[in-house]
Parts: structure tokens; C-alpha cells; sequence
């Protein structure tokens, strides 16, 4: 299982492609979904026009509205999946509508990477409470009340960290069943072949 876990999309474009072998012929599958539960979904455009500079090979797909064999077939053809950011808990909810939490486990024992950056990555986690914790934003949660995610890394994460927060989460830490990661906007975990590597 290979997984890149970061805190920003910016990641992505700036350092993933000097992580991952042959990046530059592989084809990807720009999960856009979580921005769409976004008030202002403007950053997208931005990340898509700068991958477009980059030259990256991708297709821009939205798994809201689609089923799981939809899915299967419209992602066996890639060799990464990059789930962006946005709001995690409509993103949760597509997962599961979807089927995508079936499709990815198939795709990962192909040999697919999965990349996620924020909401994309806390849903690679085991649940996305920490979504809960420090949400400054209120974003909406669209009825989702059970968190438990597609459970693809051990720990949690917490993207966007800054020392400041830390007061605040240290008693959401201490109180998780789980690790957690915390991860600056410059930081990622890649988790190849059992092993983890932190990234800034």
C-alpha cells in the first residue's frame, strides 16, 4: 500500500512529484469532490490551473452521483488518486454513497496510489473526529454523526497545524482512542510498504 498523506494541496503539486517515481507519465484522478461542500469552491480553480502548468496527466472526477462499479471503472485505468481538500464531511458522505470506501481498497491492492491532502487525508484515517476539533470554520456537516473513515492509515492527522492551536487540541489528543499526527501546511507522511516518512 502506498499512501501520501499531506496537509495542503500545494504539497502536491510543489514536492509529491519528486516523492513518486515516473510521476511524470502517470495517469491521475483529481478527486474534487470535498471542495464542492465548500461556501467558495474559487481555490479549485487555482489548483487546477497550476497542475495544468505543471503538465500533470489528470482527470478530474467528482464521485458524488456516481455508484461503485461507475467508480471502479472510471479509476482502474489511473496510477494515483489525489483526493483534494474541502469540506471532510461531505466528502465522507460521497465516500459512502458512492461506494468509493469498497473502490479504493481494490484500487490500493493494485498498486494505485492514494494521495489525500486535508479532508483528503483525514478520510484515509480510521475516523474524522479531528475534523471536530479546532473547527474555527463550522462547516456544515451534512447529517454526518457517525465518523468512522475508510481506516487506510492507523493514526489520525491533523492538517493545518500551527503552535498556537495546540493548547486546544492537546485535550482532544489526550482523549482519542488514536495517535495522532499533526502536520503543518509545508509537512506530509508517506506510508510505503509499511513504513512512514515525514515529509516538510
Amino acid at each position: 500500500m502506498h499512501l501520501i498523506l499531506m496537509s495542503n494541496g500545494e504539497f502536491f503539486t510543489e514536492k509529491v512529484p519528486q516523492l513518486v517515481e515516473n510521476f511524470s507519465k502517470m495517469k491521475i484522478a483529481y478527486i474534487n469532490t470535498a471542495t464542492k461542500g465548500m461556501p467558495d469552491p474559487s481555490a479549485l480553480d487555482r489548483h487546477i490551473e497550476r497542475m495544468k502548468e505543471l503538465d500533470f496527466n489528470f482527470e478530474v472526477i467528482d464521485i458524488a452521483d456516481k455508484n461503485e462499479d461507475e467508480l471502479f471503472e472510471q479509476l482502474k485505468t489511473k496510477d494515483l488518486i489525489y483526493v483534494q481538500g474541502g469540506n471532510t464531511f461531505y466528502l465522507l458522505k460521497c465516500i459512502r454513497e458512492s461506494g468509493f470506501d469498497k473502490v479504493i481498497k481494490k484500487l490500493l491492492q493494485k498498486g494505485i496510489i492514494y494521495t489525500g491532502a486535508s479532508a483528503g487525508a483525514y478520510v484515509a484515517c480510521p475516523t474524522i473526529e479531528m475534523a471536530t476539533w479546532n473547527d474555527s470554520q463550522h462547516f456544515d456537516r451534512f447529517g454526518i454523526t457517525d465518523f468512522t473513515a475508510l481506516g487506510l492509515f492507523p493514526s489520525l492527522i491533523k492538517a493545518h497545524f500551527t503552535e498556537d492551536q495546540r493548547p486546544v487540541l492537546d485535550s482532544y489528543i489526550n482523549n482519542s482512542h488514536y495517535k495522532v499526527e499533526l502536520l503543518a501546511d509545508n509537512e506530509a507522511l508517506m506510508i510505503k510498504n509499511g513504513k512512514i516518512t515525514k515529509f516538510n
